[in-house]
């Protein structure tokens, strides 16, 4: 059984999209399961405004359309869990203080708060925010750099794309309709003998 901390490692890490496609679905569940995330729950790290925003941004990045979008699945449920189990606190004070910049940027630009903005000036802030992150990355590259940055590095934009990306993907909803992969029974056997005639309906 996956402990709580590996689960956490594994979904900060994003290292169950790394997995084939079946052990993903396994695992993710399994992490899921041990951690309990689920839409709904009452943020533990964020307060009700940087709550809002994490959402506000979320469903901007990935949208409900025909499939569910980041609101659906629980991303900003998931984000909270993970700011308030995983990561230290230089990492939710960066955390932090990313979201006043997004603020900021709002305040200066149409005088009012990123939530309370329209959906087209809100998308005018990430896609600032979405090039200043190409930017950065592009300027590694020029250095000889890897893409890999250390997680006490990371920037605010990049480290929320990572983690909505993660919440998102590594939910079933993500992984079947989005990844399209193929659902798994909700229980695994381990160890389970296979018989010379699978094999050979295999083969």
């Amino acid at each position: 059984m996956m402990t709580r901390r590996e689960a956490l490692r594994m979904l900060a890490a994003g290292a169950a999209l790394q997995l084939a496609p079946a052990r993903m679905l396994a695992a993710m569940r399994e992490a899921r399961a041990v951690l309990g995330a689920k839409p709904g729950a009452a943020p533990r790290t964020l307060d009700a405004h940087q709550d809002a925003t994490v959402r506000t941004m979320a469903e901007m990045i990935l949208p409900r359309t025909e499939t569910p979008g980041a609101t659906d699945v629980g991303v900003a449920e998931f984000i909270d869990l993970m700011l308030t189990e995983w990561y230290d606190e230089p990492d939710r004070a960066r955390f932090a203080k990313g979201l006043v910049d997004v603020d900021a940027r709002t305040q200066a630009l149409f005088a009012r708060n990123f939530v309370d903005c329209a959906a087209l000036q809100q998308g005018e802030i990430l896609t600032v925010l979405g090039e200043e992150m190409m930017v950065a990355m592009q300027r590694r590259r020029e250095l000889g750099l890897s893409d890999d940055i250390p997680a006490e590095k990371e920037e605010f934009y990049p480290m929320f794309r990572r983690l909505t990306l993660t919440a998102y993907y590594t939910s079933e909803v993500g992984a079947t309709e989005e990844l399209h992969f193929e659902i798994i029974p909700s229980s695994h056997d381990g160890c389970v003998q296979i018989t010379t005639s699978e094999v050979t309906e295999r083969e």
